[in-house]
């Protein structure tokens, strides 16, 4: 790879990308966009990523592979409500056509899957449970991902796959370009709208930063990495429910909003008793809202640490329990400041 690699960027507009483009400054960034403007690329070229060639005539096709030295592959859909065709659409045949560049450009993938693929087993529907009203498929999702990375492992292209757990904003601002589904529990905990989280109290639950994330992509491409996985989580470090809940808790304070700590219940005791009893008598936009966070945290619920390749020679340090408390008071403060809730926020509000 030279000096100033050319790297084709997908996504660039998301949480990753637009995260990742100031790291990537010592490099040439082509970013593929289909419509959205992007900010900090070097150039922008318009295509479709699940069109042969994305779309475009083979000549240009056939310049575009003569330049470029590697790919990082951060486009995906992550809505779980988005269902399985446009999941796969993009995840999975998306994914083909990158490879397809990758090889006709000789060049090197660095590809963004999800931690989530090693806890395919804890969904619901694997677990048997019901769904409900819930519009979220987590499922879906996690199929999609893992069918993504079969295609790049049998591609035989040179490839890194590297896997973040659930990317929160900025550690140190909290800024973020769009609120993520863990940005709405915290939305919800901040406001008093949940009377439980349906939760073991000692559930990890793990999240990293997207300057982490954003910074361990752009470590690998400089240093010409060309194959492995690499887990971007906070692993060990990762907060128990309870501790979570504690620590937005303090913050709600700072803000001067009166929060409810909510009781956390494993998810058994919620289908047994709490869905079929309370549950079942809200309205049905808010049952499907619970359904909605009963399928997302059941990824959660009793799960073991993930791994972690955070400080290992090359790759930025592992975040200590310090750093991770640091950085979710961060998201939250940034959300309520985004949102303008609490006293300490309203109060700068010009009138």
């Amino acid at each position: 790879m030279s000096s100033t690699p050319t790297v084709l960027l997908t996504g660039a507009s998301g949480v990753i990308g637009t995260a990742l483009l100031p790291e990537l400054s010592d490099c040439h960034v082509i970013a593929l966009v289909h419509h959205a403007p992007v900010l900090g690329a070097d150039e922008l070229l318009v295509g479709d990523l699940t069109a042969s060639r994305f779309g475009l005539d083979p000549a240009a096709y056939r310049a575009l592979a003569r330049r470029v030295d590697a790919v990082v592959h951060c486009a995906a859909i992550t809505d779980f409500s988005s269902g399985p065709d446009a999941t796969h659409a993009l995840n999975e045949a998306g994914t083909r056509q990158i490879v397809q560049l990758v090889a006709d450009a000789d060049a090197v993938l660095y590809h963004l899957s999800t931690a989530f693929v090693a806890r395919t087993e804890l969904t619901r529907s694997s677990l048997g449970r019901e769904a409900g009203e819930a519009g979220a498929r987590p499922e879906d999702y996690l199929d999609s991902k893992r069918a993504g990375e079969q295609v790049v492992r049998s591609s035989g292209v040179p490839a890194v796959i590297i896997r973040p757990s659930v990317v929160i904003g900025d550690s140190r601002t909290g800024e973020i370009s769009a609120f993520q589904g863990m940005h709405g529990i915290l939305a919800a905990l901040l406001r008093g709208g949940l009377p439980l989280i349906p939760l073991p109290a000692a559930s990890p639950v793990d999240f990293i930063p997207q300057d982490v994330v954003a910074t361990t992509i752009a470590a690998l491409v400089r240093s010409g990495r060309r194959e492995g996985e690499v887990w971007v989580t906070a692993g060990e470090q990762a907060l128990a429910t309870a501790r979570v809940l504690e620590l937005v808790s303090e913050a709600a304070g700072e803000l001067g909003l009166d929060m409810t700590v909510p009781r956390t219940v494993g998810q058994e005791m919620v289908d047994r008793l709490i869905r079929p009893v309370f549950i079942a008598n809200l309205h049905p936009r808010a049952r499907r809202r619970f359904d909605d966070m009963l399928a997302m945290t059941a990824l959660f619920a009793g799960a073991r640490p993930f791994p972690n390749s955070l400080g290992q020679p090359g790759l930025p340090p592992y975040l200590d329990t310090a750093a991770v408390e640091s950085a979710l008071r961060a998201s939250v403060l940034h959300l309520a400041q985004a949102r303008q809730m609490g006293r300490r926020f309203a109060e700068q509000v010009p009138v």
